[in-house]
């Protein structure tokens, strides 16, 4: 075999290598930034579901009889399904309530954490603290609520279908 055609053969195995190469980093850099922004969204997604949980364990745990109308307009604004139905139907009772007993409800959110969470739904457990006062109480006392927030997404929006109150 020639010298020339040693070289052409050494220089088509090169060629062929370095392509090959290319096309393995490309496809390893398409995957590693489809991966990448995999990752991101689970990470929106898991700050969109804790600061609605967070959001609403607050206007859920701070409530003023001075402005019930807003503060319960505030819960049913980040509410949905069931628990917005149940909330709705007990606030004109609950509005009465709070009025007649001067009741203020500061509430504070402590810690959240997600238990579950997919594309459409999440469940949070929130851990809250309040003072409440009111007329049986006007010095207050402080509350510490353990709650369970079920999340749903809708129209873009995480909102609560349901609230439990859990040990």
């Amino acid at each position: 075999m020639k010298a020339g055609a040693l070289d052409k053969g050494r220089g088509r195995a090169l060629l062929a290598a370095l392509v090959a190469a290319t096309v393995l980093t490309t496809a390893a850099a398409v995957w590693l930034g489809m991966r990448l922004a995999d990752q991101r969204a689970v990470e929106h997604r898991r700050q969109d579901v804790l600061a609605a949980a967070r959001q609403s364990a607050l206007n859920f745990t701070s409530l003023d009889y001075r402005h019930y109308a807003r503060d319960s307009g505030n819960v049913l604004k980040g509410a949905t399904g069931d628990f917005r139905k149940q909330f709705a139907a007990q606030t004109q009772e609950l509005t009465k309530l709070v009025a007649r007993n001067k009741s203020v409800s500061e509430g504070q959110v402590l810690e959240a954490g997600i238990v579950r969470s997919d594309e459409h739904s999440a469940r949070v457990l929130v851990v809250a603290d309040s003072k409440v006062t009111n007329t049986a109480v006007p010095e207050g006392q402080a509350r510490t609520y353990r709650l369970q927030l079920d999340l749903v997404r809708e129209h873009g929006r995480w909102l609560t279908s349901d609230v439990e109150f859990v040990g």
